[in-house]
């Protein structure tokens, strides 16, 4: 069993398709075809169900993914370690982020991080909070940035808490409350709302808020980007809730304060034990501790 065998296996089952996957590893798709089918032949299984419409993975497969992915990151790891310890830091950084995060400014920081370690390869992915974490236990992500209610905190990795910030309305510059004082959470209920799909963390800090507060109120329209969020409250479609810190970002949406409003706390996470040299470089650039730092 050979490392770029677990590649090819990796990239057929990411895109369902060895056409692609052979484009992903830059190789003909005869030659992947072949490592593939000689795998299986030396597991004694079949990994993929081919037809000429579609390409799945079978039961085998399915328990293979985890152990190669595994193993590839353990060789790249081995890798990289062996060059942090002559002095360069080197490899795959994978960093997951919320859409609203606003502790820490990520293009900056990244920008920074590429001046010091320009052999580093940075993959950056967009998610709700709870897939982050997900992500990071895995193992896919290195070091993640999310957003959740004061009442939670992240099971299962290693967390640093990088701020604290209370939400604030926004609604369209021609709103009804658009340059009025603040509010409380009662007249917010009155209003339609704009906000991120039910049972994520970024909607659980505003329907813990109006719970709590013995209120109801109408999400009219989920949306999952909060650039979008305030395209659409920009256009009168209805209010929404946003960090106070990740607001000034947005543009077309006029703040609104709110006297009752919930808070939430940002973290950076990463996996459990010790960290990727890159990982390690890039959290000491935001000054995180190498060991964990309760709040």
């Amino acid at each position: 069993m050979e490392l770029q065998q677990m590649r090819y296996v990796l990239a057929v089952a990411e895109t369902m398709s060895f056409t692609r996957a052979a484009e992903r590893c830059l190789v003909v798709q005869s030659a992947l075809s072949h490592q593939v089918a000689r795998l299986e032949q030396e597991l004694g299984a079949r990994l993929f169900e081919r037809t000429t419409r579609r390409v799945r993975l079978t039961p085998a497969g399915e328990a293979f993914l985890p152990a190669a992915r595994q193993c590839l990151a353990a060789a790249e790891r081995a890798a990289d370690e062996v060059a942090a310890a002559v002095g360069e830091v080197r490899g795959q950084l994978r960093i997951g982020v919320i859409s609203s995060v606003a502790a820490v400014d990520v293009p900056r920081a990244l920008r920074d991080f590429r001046g010091r370690y320009p052999k580093v390869r940075v993959s950056l992915r967009v998610s709700p909070s709870e897939e982050l974490v997900e992500r990071v236990k895995e193992g896919d992500v290195q070091v993640a940035f999310l957003g959740l209610p004061t009442t939670a905190r992240p099971q299962g990795v290693e967390a640093h808490v990088i701020g604290r910030d209370r939400l604030v309305a926004v609604v369209s510059p021609d709103h009804p409350l658009a340059g009025g004082g603040p509010v409380d959470l009662r007249r917010l209920a009155e209003e339609e709302f704009v906000d991120l799909p039910a049972k994520t963390a970024g909607r659980a800090q505003s329907d813990l808020a109006f719970s709590a507060a013995g209120l109801t109120r109408d999400v009219a329209f989920e949306v999952t980007n909060t650039h979008f969020l305030a395209r659409l409250v920009g256009q009168g479609l209805g209010v929404a809730m946003l960090p106070s810190a990740y607001v000034p970002q947005l543009s077309g949406v006029t703040t609104v304060q709110v006297t009752d409003a919930p808070a939430r706390v940002e973290y950076v996470i990463w996996p459990p034990g010790s960290r990727t040299p890159a990982a390690t470089a890039f959290l000491r650039l935001l000054g995180v501790p190498d060991v964990r730092e309760e709040s």
